[in-house]
């Protein structure tokens, strides 16, 4: 099982979306001060995600979101009024 999902820093006032076989552990390792751009702020929390069958499947709802370049439509996304319906599993 994949997940696409949505992070959410308030320390930032930031979204970040990626995929992962393992959410709760990526959450961890992005939660660790790093050198990555998460890194910058320890509270990122999971504020969405979706399950999909295939890694194929997750990362290319993760380029769809990542594509649009709108806080905005990541924030309807979060807030459940787009499911991400037509991306094959």
């Amino acid at each position: 099982m994949y997940s696409f999902y949505i992070l959410y820093s308030p320390t930032l006032d930031k979204y970040y979306v990626g995929h992962t076989s393992d959410l709760a552990g990526r959450l961890r390792r992005h939660n660790t001060r790093h050198r990555g751009w998460t890194g910058r702020a320890g509270d990122w929390s999971c504020a969405y995600s979706e399950s999909y069958g295939t890694k194929r499947a997750a990362y290319a709802r993760e380029r769809q979101v990542k594509g649009w370049k709108s806080r905005k439509r990541i924030e309807e996304v979060v807030a459940g009024r787009d499911r991400g319906t037509g991306h094959p599993d």
